[in-house]
């Protein structure tokens, strides 16, 4: 995607997270190239590791799999790298499309040095590396406790959010991902299916289902149902006066029966109990009063 960068800024924010949080972290755009980082250096240990081709191949490998698996998520993902150092990675979203992800590590997250030695020797035993002048660059990690690592996700997924308010990382032109996506997040209750949108924006059934299955993660005809019962379930709570039928019709479900027949498949219970549960929680749990 054609997206534009303001390093300037970008780099200053990245600057304040590592006086933070001692962490190192990166930006890659949407296609897992990276954009710029802080520091700019890797720490020693992932230097080294790297000097071995095949370590420096897993580590891009590992990268794509982590950002590929935080996109499905859609929240930050935590993981412990192919070298068994803990990072973290969030992707950056504008609407349900992904346009950067920010990384963070590579963090020693071990009870004791002695395990994360073992841990670390064993996962970097195929890259012909020397064991002592690995042991050395482990002895100069510190400690990292998993609530610090998590709290520092949860600063990096705030990092994300930021970025696209204050348009640091911004669409250089509307990509036509983010016109679909956006096309089909206004007017999800309306008659619109794969058909009607190849046709409105000049694009195959092949290109859409590839552009649904990146950042959606289904098909669009799922997503679409998907939309209109999250937008069912609202109405529900929110609208109690609202017959079901009035209901399904406003979230775009022609069909009444069939509704209710998605919706239970979809939520685990037809759209009348789920009202009422909303309401009275014990009727949930079959608890008389």
């Amino acid at each position: 995607m054609n997206s534009s960068f303001d390093l300037v800024k970008l780099n200053a924010l990245l600057r304040d997270f590592y006086r933070l949080t001692h962490v190192r972290i990166t930006v890659y755009d949407d296609t897992i190239q990276e954009i710029t980082a802080y520091p700019r250096r890797v720490p020693p240990i992932c230097r080294y590791i790297r000097t071995n081709p095949e370590a420096e191949a897993a580590c891009h490998a590992c990268d794509g799999r982590a950002c590929r698996e935080s996109r499905r998520l859609r929240a930050p993902y935590i993981y412990k790298c192919h070298a068994g150092l803990t990072e973290a990675v969030t992707p950056v979203f504008m609407g349900n499309v992904v346009i950067a992800y920010l990384s963070f590590g590579h963090l020693f997250s071990y009870p004791s040095l002695e395990e994360g030695r073992k841990s670390i020797r064993s996962c970097c035993s195929g890259y012909d590396l020397d064991g002592e002048t690995l042991d050395d660059y482990i002895s100069e990690l510190h400690e990292t406790s998993e609530a610090f690592i998590l709290s520092a996700a949860n600063i990096l997924e705030a990092v994300a959010s930021f970025l696209c308010l204050d348009h640091m990382i911004s669409l250089k032109q509307k990509a036509i991902q983010f016109q679909v996506d956006e096309y089909i997040s206004e007017h999800f209750t309306e008659d619109i299916n794969v058909d009607s949108l190849c046709m409105r924006f000049g694009i195959g059934r092949t290109a859409l289902y590839e552009f649904a299955r990146h950042n959606y993660g289904m098909g669009v005809a799922q997503h679409i149902r998907a939309l209109r019962i999250a937008h069912a379930k609202k109405l529900l709570i929110e609208r109690p006066d609202m017959k079901i039928s009035e209901v399904a019709e406003a979230c775009g479900f022609k069909d009444y029966n069939y509704f209710i027949t998605v919706f239970g498949k979809t939520v685990g219970v037809a759209p009348r109990q789920y009202r009422l549960n909303s309401i009275d929680p014990d009727a949930a749990s079959g608890k008389r009063r």
